[in-house]
């Protein structure tokens, strides 16, 4: 029998950095280090898209929400969930979309949550569910 083959080598453990199309040189500055913005809300996302849609099946870019859940590969009732949150007062829609993520933890408001405040026809009584639902999940966290 032979004698093994040993490989030696050094292993560099840790996250890698990634490439930016240019290559650093060793003379002038580094660039500033800059924070990633966090991530957008799954809730700020379905409001964004919601709106979305309602424009594009308006201007006639897509015949109906059918289609648009033909393109999507979802559900039609999927559509028609994420499009009853334009049924909310539009100063409710303007705080999900500008709502800031957690630093960590869950979702600020539960999608299910925001649904029951949408099928709600009074804007007013949204407003006070809104309010109700933004104090509990304060005193939450």
């Amino acid at each position: 029998m032979s004698a093994p083959d040993v490989i030696e080598c050094t292993l560099a453990l840790g996250r890698r950095r990634r490439a930016t199309g240019t290559e650093r040189t060793s003379e002038g500055p580094a660039p500033p280090v800059t924070q990633p913005s966090p991530r957008v809300p799954r809730i700020a996302r379905r409001m964004a898209l919601a709106l979305h849609i309602e424009t594009l099946v308006r201007s006639g870019a897509v015949s109906s929400y059918a289609d648009v859940a033909r393109l999507g590969h979802v559900s039609r009732a999927r559509v028609c969930q994420i499009l009853s949150l334009l049924q909310l007062a539009p100063d409710l829609q303007e705080q999900l979309l500008f709502l800031s993520r957690p630093a960590h933890g869950r979702e600020p408001f539960p999608f299910r949550q925001v649904l029951a405040i949408a099928a709600v026809l009074d804007w007013d009584e949204q407003r006070r569910r809104w309010r109700k639902l933004r104090r509990a999940t304060k005193a939450r966290s």
